[in-house]
């Protein structure tokens, strides 16, 4: 069973715990269609395309049982 060789400390602890580590929050890009901000490599919310490819489209559901 592991058991620590020694007590780790509040202060060594919360630095653990703390967010200053995380990444910087992710650029925005401008949609090439509509000109809305986006995140990359993600789909426009605005006119639902990616890539050249529109998704705005419902697709058809298959006739069922």
């Amino acid at each position: 069973m592991a058991v620590p060789k020694s007590k780790v400390s509040k202060q060594r602890r919360n630095k653990r715990r703390s967010s200053v580590w995380k990444l910087d929050t992710p650029s925005v890009n401008v949609c090439p269609k509509c000109g809305a901000f986006r995140l990359p490599h993600r789909m426009c919310k605005s006119c639902m395309t990616y890539n050249g490819h529109d998704f705005n489209k419902a697709e058809a559901a298959p006739a069922g049982k």
